[in-house]
Formats: C-alpha cells, sequence, structure tokens
C-alpha cells in the first residue's frame, strides 16, 4: 500500500512538472513574422521577433537586409522609422532602423531592437525626415501582416 501512494506522489509530481515546464514553454515563445514584400524597396527582406518577457513588456526585434538608403528614395528623405500598431489601435513610434554593412559582405543590413509596455499587432517602417516624429508619413515602405 505504501509503494503504491508513494509511486502516486511521484507520479502527480513529476505530471504537475511537467505540465508547468509545458506551459512556461508555450509562454516564452518568440512570435516571428516576416515583412511583406515591398513595392518601394522590393530587395529588402526582413523579420520582427516579439517575445514577452517576465514583467509583461514586449522585446521588438526588427532585422532587415538589402534595404535601400533612405537617401536614394524618390522622396528624398533622412531615415527609416518603425512603427507598431498596438492591440489597442495606437500607433507607437519605436524608433529609428540603425544600418550597418560587415567588413567582409557588400549586403547592408538594418536593424533596431527596443522593449514597449504594449502588446504589437502589426510593424511596419516609413522614410522620415527625423526620428522624433509623433505619425507616420503616407509611403509605407515595408510592413508585417497582422499577428
Amino acid at each position: 500500500m505504501k509503494t503504491q501512494s508513494k509511486n502516486k506522489l511521484v507520479t502527480g509530481i513529476f505530471y504537475s512538472l511537467l505540465a508547468a515546464t509545458v506551459m512556461f514553454l508555450a509562454t516564452s515563445c518568440a512570435r516571428k513574422a516576416n515583412f511583406l514584400t515591398s513595392s518601394v524597396v522590393p530587395a529588402a527582406k526582413g523579420t520582427v521577433k516579439v517575445k514577452q518577457d517576465e514583467n509583461n513588456n514586449y522585446l521588438i526585434k526588427v532585422k532587415i537586409k538589402d534595404l535601400a538608403k533612405v537617401e536614394q528614395l524618390q522622396s528624398s528623405k533622412q531615415t527609416y522609422v518603425v512603427w507598431m500598431e498596438t492591440d489597442k489601435g495606437n500607433i507607437e513610434n519605436l524608433g529609428q532602423l540603425i544600418s550597418s554593412s560587415s567588413l567582409f559582405s557588400k549586403q547592408k543590413t538594418a536593424s533596431l531592437e527596443t522593449v514597449s509596455s504594449f502588446k504589437p499587432i502589426r510593424i511596419f517602417v516609413t522614410a522620415e525626415n527625423g526620428t522624433d516624429v509623433r505619425d507616420p508619413g503616407n509611403q509605407i515602405i515595408l510592413s508585417t501582416s497582422t499577428f
């Protein structure tokens, strides 16, 4: 009898730990979305990763390859700005894309990593005349679908 109750206890603890682990892994996974092909800069390819942290904030990582220099666009803007549409319907300025190229590659990359307390449902990029704009311009360079 004692052996059976010990086995049931150990089994119960095992299943409880397994359920807790599965729940933790399910909630800690990052969502990933690709940017749709751009009609303005068709060579540009990129991804957005969104992960909720333990404080219920959202870590947002944007990475884009082969994005043309902003000065080469017809509109002659100064910088690329990343925007987020929230689950509340607001549009938030996440910041400026930081461009770079590696020493051994001609491929240009741009990235942004930020944290927001708002839950993102769509990320998009516009070309702007500065980084401190409150509203996005009319021409969207890249956009994800709703995720």
